[in-house]
């Protein structure tokens, strides 16, 4: 772990340098697009760590409800992973217009999700900073900030631990440095 922040009610906002497919939570958010076609990126290294299964629930969600939207999150089972459900978040793709809103309603729909699924731990990545292009400064300090806003207006969310898993060091270092703006007094690991 590379830093930690504790929130109003006891909950924690982390920090942490590592593989999201890796994480032992109650789900992780995967960062997807609107088929829920998992070819590549953080959604390919899921269904490759996970399972085919992964890929065929996303498969027959597409089929019952229609593509995924920004602030509609789609659930799906964990597979082999180490946690028991993956939420598939749909980014914004940088360019595509209004994209700090998109973002920030898949942050707070994937939160709204585990919460609704009574979970108490949910890792995520920096979503749509790989190859949608999101900025990655501008993500971090939206990400976080979406984070902080969900758990301090929903108390009675089961939510007590939010990870921000972030693989590259570059990722990391803008991360990091969003906890240092946000919380100067944080004592960060690096």
């Amino acid at each position: 772990m590379i830093g930690e922040q504790t929130l109003p009610g006891d909950r924690h906002l982390r920090l942490v340098q590592g593989d999201l497919t890796e994480e032992e939570v109650d789900a992780i958010v995967n960062a997807a697009n609107a088929h829920l076609a998992h070819g590549g990126g953080v959604a390919g290294a899921i269904v490759r760590r996970g399972g085919a299964e992964i890929q065929a629930e996303s498969d027959a969600w597409v089929r019952k409800n229609g593509l995924v939207s920004h602030a509609q999150p789609a659930l799906t089972g964990g597979g082999r992973l180490a946690c028991r459900y993956v939420i598939h978040a749909v980014g914004p793709l940088w360019g595509e217009g209004d994209e700090d809103e998109k973002l920030k309603q898949a942050i707070l729909g994937a939160l709204a999700l585990a919460s609704e699924h009574h979970l108490t731990s949910l890792a995520m990545p920096a979503l749509s900073t790989g190859i949608f292009g999101f900025p990655k400064a501008r993500a971090a300090r939206l990400i976080v900030e979406s984070v902080v806003d969900f758990l301090s207006s929903h108390p009675q969310s089961s939510l007590r631990e939010v990870r921000l898993v972030l693989y590259d060091h570059p990722s990391l270092d803008v991360f990091t440095a969003e906890f240092r703006r946000r919380w100067p007094e944080s004592i960060l690991q690096i």
